[in-house]
Order: C-alpha cells, then structure tokens, then sequence
C-alpha cells in the first residue's frame, strides 16, 4: 500500500515528458524480450538548454537509434519533483535509470540502496571523502559519471588569454558550488598560464540551483564585466548563459559557450565552447546496460579520454588565429602527459 501512495503521489507532483524516443525508421519496435526501457530525469533548465540536459538528450537518442532503446524522460520542476520523478522510474523497473546533474547525488545515492537490483547512474555525481580523506564509493548499482572540467577551462582559459586584446578576462558561473568552482580554477589556471599578467574577473550568478536558468541574471553580470574592461567572457552557468552570449551580442565582444557547441547561440561572438561529453557518457551507460556489463564505481572522462575539450571548427576558427590553435594544442599534449598539472579547486 505504501509503494502505492509514493507512486501516486509521485504521478501527481511529477511533470512527466511522456516522450518515448525509438529507434529511426525501424518498422517496429523491439520484442518486448529484448526491449531495453531507460528512465532520465533531467537537470535544472530542463530540456533544451543548448548545452547540458540537451547532451543527455543526444545520447539518449543516439542509444534509441542503434541499441533499440525505450527512453522516458522526466522534466521536474523543483526539487521534490526530482526524488519523485526518480523513485517513480525505480519502483517502475526500468532497466536504467540516470539522474542528469550533481543536484541528484543524495537522491540517487538512497534509491540505489532502496532498488539494489535496479541499475542507476549519476552525471556528474558529487563523490565524497571521510574523514580520513577517503574516496567514498557510490552503492555498487550506481554509476558516477564524472568529468575533469577543470582540464577543458584550463584550454579556454589559456585561449580567451591569447586572443584577449584589453588582457582582462571574466567567467560567470551558475550555482557557487564545488563542482563549478572546478570550471573557474582551470580556467584561471590556463589565463595565468600563458599571461600570467591577466586578470580574471569571476562571478556567480546565485548560491542555489535556480541559478543555472536566469538569462537575466546571466546578461547583468556579463554587461558589468564587459563594462569594466573584459573582452571575452567565459560562462558556466546552464541556461543562464543565454544572458551571456546576449551581453556579448550587445557589445560586441566576445563569449565561450560550455557544455555543448553553442556558437549558433550568438554566431560571430562565441570564441569557442568548453564541450563536455555528456552525449558519450550517457550513450555509454545505456550500452553497458544492454550488454549486460554494466558495473557501478567511478567513470571519469578528461581530455585523454576525449570526454572534454574545446570547438575549433569551420565557424570559429576565423576567431582562432594558427599559432594560437598550435600553442593550445601544444598544452592540451601537455596535460595529458601530465607535464601540466591542472587545479581543480580554486
């Protein structure tokens, strides 16, 4: 009875995308035998953020395309809309469930002891220490797909410093919080790098998770910066950046998207973006699972692992001039040979 009412309850309060992604073009859908039924619930900013939900999203869909994945996904709206939207795809034994944000650390750490034949994994899980500064393990179910952001922002630091023409730079990030502080030291890390003379100006744009869906908030902080002198503005914030890229349009300088490729945001005034694999991370996972592999622990993805990195293509590299994209990728060999040791704290 009790499972009964959370389930209810969870229907009620719960803003479900009943959105089924299948596979393209196939006549049919998979023998239920053989159906692989995922469960994502998305971040803060929801679906259609350009940038780090959209990525789940992309890897989800690529999993519907050639593994023959069912995927649901779940849209909360606040954060007892979160625990319930997952604890509503647990109790309805899908095969995979995967919560999109660090914000779902606690909530999926819980339910993974609750379901422990139930399959979870966290984007950018919060792994903790005890007291004795030990790494604490997720339950064995549960899956932490973690990335070294810090050695992106060391990159698109380094690259905002060389093409800075004032040498003041800024980032704005979302949330103050321990997993985008990572962003702001690397970035600082890679300006002071190759112009130790740079000066960052940092910001956040709140203390909670609303502060990654504030466009608003995003543009004042980016106007106020570019007011005082910085010329390109590197941003962590979700869909807050929005703002950013608006501030960028308004005065022409210059922005770097994060997360996703976000140059079509503000074509002309997005230097790069500091890319994050989140599409592979997720793809991944679901593989795993319907190749019966799947284990639970730490997954970390870097620059060795091609899991971050920055955009240089056709549409940017105008921006870029050569011997800056040689000295970049001069430091990114660097990094990964481990001669350049990357800050991941402020």
């Amino acid at each position: 009875m009790r499972k009964l009412l959370i389930l209810v309850g969870a229907l009620f309060v719960v803003h479900v995308a009943l959105l089924f992604v299948r596979p393209s073009g196939a006549a049919q859908p998979p023998a239920a035998g053989d159906a692989l039924d995922i469960g994502i619930v998305f971040d803060v900013g929801g679906r259609g953020d350009k940038s780090f939900n959209d990525g789940a999203y992309n890897g989800a869909e690529r999993a519907a395309k050639e593994l023959g994945a069912r995927v649901r996904f779940v849209e909360p709206g606040d954060g007892s809309d979160r625990e319930a939207g997952l604890r509503l795809l647990a109790a309805e034994g899908v095969d995979l469930v995967i919560g999109v944000g660090f914000i779902f650390t606690d909530d999926l750490t819980q339910l993974a002891r609750e379901y422990p034949n139930t399959r979870f994994a966290g984007v950018d899980y919060s792994v903790g220490s005890d007291k004795d500064g030990k790494v604490i393990l997720p339950p064995a179910n549960l899956a932490a797909l973690k990335f070294r952001e810090e050695e992106g922002s060391y990159l698109v630091g380094s690259l905002a410093a060389l093409v800075s023409k004032s040498k003041k730079v800024g980032f704005v990030g979302g949330m103050n919080f321990p997993l985008i502080q990572k962003f702001e030291a690397g970035y600082i890390a890679g300006v002071q790098h190759v112009c130790p003379k740079c000066t960052v100006v940092s910001q956040y744009a709140g203390v909670t998770p609303e502060a990654f869906r504030n466009p608003g908030k995003g543009k004042e902080l980016a106007l106020s910066q570019y007011q005082q002198g910085v010329d390109v503005i590197f941003h962590a914030s979700g869909s807050t950046g929005l703002g950013v890229f608006e501030a960028a349009r308004q005065t022409g300088h210059l922005a770097i998207g994060v997360d996703a490729d976000q140059y079509a945001e503000a074509p002309g005034y997005i230097l790069t973006s500091m890319v994050k694999g989140v599409d592979a991370a997720v793809f991944d996972a679901i593989k795993r699972t319907k190749e019966n592999t799947f284990k639970g622990g730490i997954y970390q993805f870097g620059l060795a692992e091609q899991g971050v990195g920055y955009v240089y293509d056709e549409h940017n590299k105008a921006l870029i001039p050569a011997a800056v994209r040689a000295q970049l990728e001069q430091i990114r060999a660097e990094i990964i040979a481990g001669r350049i040791k990357v800050p991941s704290s402020r």
